[in-house]
């Protein structure tokens, strides 16, 4: 069975980019689904200082290894000033001293939303274009606008909204 790991970049207790990422890694056929969790995964701020005194940070590699053994990956990133949050980044920044091929060529499915109208557009277009430099193969992307009132009791509500990443997700075969 194949593995998915599924994340929300986000530092959010009760993110809502997270939410979108179960949602969609449950949408996919005799998978296996890990949910990571960001806060599981706070740093100090990456710094070539703090590398070349203390090392790579422990859950940095622990990150690293988790992204190793996954088939694929699900990741919906929060938006935070049109990029991404900086807990996703530091994780990135900090994971990516171990490998700049963070994702080590992992197929990706990636996603965003937000409570606005644009659902993200702007993170998911910078990520859509960054992602395959970080090693991962980029098989989708997409996005949900207006959250709040696309995605009630754990699902999207949407017909339409919801017909479209279901039919991303019946094109990536795993």
């Amino acid at each position: 069975m194949k593995k998915i790991i599924a994340f929300g970049g986000s530092s959010s207790k009760n993110s809502i980019n997270k939410q979108l990422a179960v949602y969609a890694s449950n949408l996919f056929q005799n998978v296996d689904i890990e949910v990571l969790d960001l806060n599981d995964y706070d740093m100090p701020v990456f710094s070539v200082d703090r590398e070349k005194e203390n090392g790579i940070h422990p859950l940095a590699q622990d990150f690293y290894a988790k992204i190793g053994s996954a088939d694929f990956i699900v990741l919906s990133l929060a938006e935070h000033n049109g990029a991404y949050s900086s807990a996703f980044k530091n994780t990135l920044d900090w994971a990516s001293r171990i490998d700049a091929k963070t994702f080590q060529q992992k197929p990706m499915l990636l996603l965003a939303t937000s409570p606005g109208a644009r659902g993200g557009g702007s993170v998911l277009d910078i990520a859509v274009k960054r992602m395959p430099f970080q090693g991962a193969e980029v098989k989708g992307s997409f996005s949900l606008p207006s959250f709040h009132e696309n995605f009630k009791d754990g699902k999207i509500t949407n017909e339409t909204l919801g017909g479209d990443l279901k039919k991303i997700i019946r094109a990536i075969s795993l």
